[in-house]
């Protein structure tokens, strides 16, 4: 294996030199020197977390039966603008609109639209990424449009306790597939399947970069995850198969709908890691 981690001729190791070294020797994937994000650059990072923590609390005080998705997307950008941010997913690799909105049987990227109102029982992920003098911050929530019924509630409950399990499971030294386990079990055991073709990523300085952070796995696999680093867990649990694919009636090939329609659920936060474990950073 390549090596990743390395350190200046001459310099002492620090603790968390050793512990990646031995951990690179024996053949674990680890993260590079430029993944460490330095103290102001996680100050800012959290600052951008603040206010895309403040544009879902706005989405949640206005999200409603016979409100369109397309005038969600509105309010974020007006917002996110009226705050001195961006919205990065806006003209993102062509995604022409500010946030992603997500219903029912749409896993995720969905484009919101004038055209296309939230009726009850709907369940709704509201997906929001902020850049705030430079700074990234990745957050979606879940939302129910009236009342719903007792399945997809559970669906939603189960994915919301997916996403901090597998937070739980996430420590200092550890690794992707660490995560991935503690989401996978806990999906299963509730007769739900997670997606296997779209993941967590680093974010902070970048909207998307390393390390992929997937929902299924086998503990000790994938990148280690040391204190610096900043990622999202964002599990997304079907209730049917965990198969997808991609609506052939969207012009821009975003929106990605669970292979047998059934619906589909998502939670995410953006994290640092720290000496005692993560801490959200949108919450």
């Amino acid at each position: 294996m390549k090596n990743r981690w390395s350190v200046e001729k001459g310099a002492p190791l620090t603790p968390m030199d050793k512990k990646i070294l031995a951990a690179q020797k024996a053949g674990h994937v680890v993260p590079t020197r430029s993944m460490i994000r330095t103290p102001e650059e996680i100050e800012g990072i959290r600052k951008s977390g603040e206010l895309n923590t403040a544009l879902l609390d706005m989405v949640a005080s206005v999200i409603k039966e016979g409100m369109s998705s397309g005038q969600i997307d509105d309010m974020v950008y007006q917002f996110t603008m009226d705050h001195h941010a961006t919205p990065a997913p806006l003209n993102y690799e062509g995604f022409p609109k500010s946030c992603c909105i997500s219903i029912d049987d749409v896993v995720c990227h969905g484009i919101p639209d004038h055209n296309t109102f939230f009726k009850p029982g709907q369940i709704v992920n509201v997906d929001v990424t902020t850049i705030l003098d430079g700074y990234y911050a990745d957050a979606n929530r879940m939302f129910i449009i009236g009342e719903t019924t007792p399945e997809k509630k559970r669906l939603v409950d189960v994915t919301l306790e997916c996403l901090n399990i597998g937070a739980k499971a996430c420590k200092p030294y550890s690794f992707v597939g660490d995560i991935g386990f503690a989401i996978q079990c806990h999906a299963q055991k509730n007769g739900y399947s997670v997606v296997r073709e779209l993941c967590g990523h680093g974010v902070g300085l970048e909207f998307h970069c390393e390390p992929e952070v997937m929902h299924y796995g086998r503990p000790g696999t994938g990148m280690m995850l040391v204190p610096g680093m900043v990622f999202t867990i964002e599990p997304m649990i079907n209730m049917g198969t965990w198969r997808v694919f991609i609506d052939d009636e969207d012009p821009y090939g975003w929106e990605v709908i669970s292979d047998d329609e059934l619906p589909s659920a998502q939670w995410e936060h953006t994290y640092l890691m720290t000496e005692n474990g993560v801490e959200i950073l949108t919450h």
